[in-house]
């Protein structure tokens, strides 16, 4: 059984299924990993082996991305996914932060690097002739080592919501650990096509998609994510399985649906965060099944749906994951709910999401002890999320550790009140955060991205509020923000910080604002400038 990146890579070397579609062009198997060969051998005779052998690509979802993965494996060497979403100061701290001596881009990315400090950083454009040129005279591959089960496959930056990203170890054990278990529950093999719109650059798309291919024999279709364009890819490349982070669902659903939506090859979708109602609606309305699970970038925590999982619940973790104080160490009590379903107990039974055996698969950070010992404290991983678990054991996310707010003495945290928000038809996506009250503690603000045919109606929103028996009065939002859309991280996950940081404003959108223990919305007298 193998247990490296390396040793699948290598089990198909004689493969001649087809391993990549992309804009018309094909690779098999036996192609991809002797172009992968090539990339390896080029980039091992310009390197400079007393210096970390980290090798960094900025490129996007391209099969040139799937060559330089599987070139890192091959040559023996860390791969580090640059997150090319990032910009000027940014993006160099993070080329630098990870170590790269190597830096491969292409024409799309390369005005992204003009300016920057990277003094000891050898680029290649993938797109030029001389790169060209240099896989021609490549000579056989030499690796650089052997990788074994826990060497580094890959530096993967965290997205990033609460502060800067950091670069985690993922371990070459990561893909063959969970590729097997993806292949054998959905069925995928030759024949199959894995649509990869998620970055490659994050651990998401590796442990979703990438895996199952190479785990599975199946090929796979690299796209950049676009809602308006999914569905003909889909179509396209006869795409039969796809993974998603973040908010792609709901992008998609937010689209005006078709009477031949489900005529499509796609079998299924695999992901983490969608929302109940974006599971069920887009099952329905293309035809597939839809499995929802949870996991972090560091991949310490590992929570899976499965049947019965409650509405609202993202399912049952695995028996290290437990939800603890963080200031007493203690686990917190069991939620109890009240006779309308509202969470009771809050306080108590609302702490941060833990592996009480320590760090699982996590590596650590990559040259950052002080990041790394924060997450690892007591003998215990945690994981800077808020949940709550039931007498049944089904966990509830209630948001990250900085989503507590404080509102007329009370504590209320950000997840459940998003949940109870998204039961309104009309709202595709929102983001719940705490904005200072003008007298004390927390006033609730609201972002709220509406479905594309929706209006926002105050005096019917407050109804709506209104009609939901398990919404605190406390917790109803004193601003709403009606924006077009909301600032995400490259793996489509809402940025809160960036929002905290506008505070009370309308942005590029309106403003409603709902005076103290009263029920009515009205629109705010100048932008940023509520009344």
């Amino acid at each position: 059984m193998a247990d490296t990146v390396t040793q699948l890579l290598h089990a198909r070397a004689d493969d001649d299924n087809l391993a990549i579609t992309y804009d018309g062009g094909t690779w098999s198997w036996r192609e991809y990993i002797a172009d992968a060969q090539r990339m390896a051998a080029t980039v091992l005779a310009a390197a400079d082996t007393g210096r970390p052998m980290h090798v960094g690509v900025l490129l996007g979802n391209t099969p040139d991305m799937l060559i330089a993965l599987a070139a890192g494996a091959l040559g023996g060497y860390v791969t580090v996914g640059v997150n090319n979403t990032r910009r000027g100061d940014g993006l160099a701290a993070d080329i630098k932060r990870a170590d790269c001596q190597i830096l491969i881009t292409d024409a799309e990315h390369r005005p992204l690097l003009d300016g920057l400090d990277l003094p000891d950083v050898t680029i290649f454009d993938t797109s030029s002739s001389q790169w060209a040129d240099l896989l021609a005279d490549a000579t056989d591959l030499t690796p650089h080592s052997i990788p074994t089960a826990t060497d580094t496959f890959m530096l993967i930056f965290t997205s990033g919501t609460s502060g800067n990203p950091k670069p985690v170890q993922f371990a070459h054990m990561m893909i063959p650990f969970a590729g097997p278990v993806l292949v054998d529950k959905y069925s995928v093999g030759p024949g199959d096509v894995c649509y990869l719109s998620m970055p490659l650059f994050h651990s998401a798309a590796l442990m979703g998609g990438y895996c199952v291919a190479l785990c599975g024999g199946a090929a796979m279709a690299p796209a950049k994510f676009s809602a308006s364009t999914f569905l003909s890819d889909i179509r396209r490349y006869n795409a039969t399985y796809m993974n998603y982070v973040g908010k792609p669902l709901a992008y998609i659903l937010a689209t005006p649906e078709q009477a031949d939506d489900a005529d499509n090859s796609l079998r299924v979708a695999f992901g983490n965060e969608a929302t109940d109602r974006d599971i069920d609606e887009f099952s329905r309305r293309f035809g597939c099944t839809v499995w929802d699970g949870f996991g972090s970038t560091e991949l310490a925590i590992i929570i899976t749906r499965e049947p019965g999982t409650p509405h609202g619940s993202i399912g049952k973790g695995f028996p290290n994951v437990a939800v603890y104080n963080s200031a007493t160490g203690i686990e917190c009590p069991r939620a109890e709910f009240d006779a309308n379903g509202a969470l009771a107990n809050a306080d108590e039974a609302i702490g941060e999401l833990v592996n009480i055996d320590g760090g699982g698969m996590f590596m650590g950070y990559y040259n950052d002890a002080g990041a790394t010992q924060e997450r690892l404290r007591d003998g215990k991983y945690w994981s800077g999320d808020l949940a709550y678990k039931d007498a049944d054991d089904w966990i509830y996310l209630a948001g990250r550790t900085g989503d507590w707010m404080r509102v007329d003495g009370e504590n209320l945290a950000a997840g459940p009140i998003e949940r109870i928000l998204l039961r309104i038809p009309e709202i595709n996506r929102v983001a719940v955060y705490a904005v200072p009250d003008e007298h004390v503690g927390d006033a609730i603000m609201a972002a709220v991205v509406l479905q594309d045919d929706a209006d926002f109606d105050p005096d019917h929103f407050a109804a709506q509020l209104a009609d939901q028996a398990d919404l605190s009065p406390k917790a109803w939002p004193r601003f709403v923000r009606i924006a077009d859309d909301l600032p995400t991280t490259a793996t489509n996950k809402i940025l809160k910080r960036a929002l905290k940081t506008e505070g009370v404003t309308a942005g590029d959108g309106t403003l409603w604002v709902r005076e103290p223990r009263s029920r009515t919305y009205r629109s705010a007298v100048t932008a940023g400038n509520p009344a």
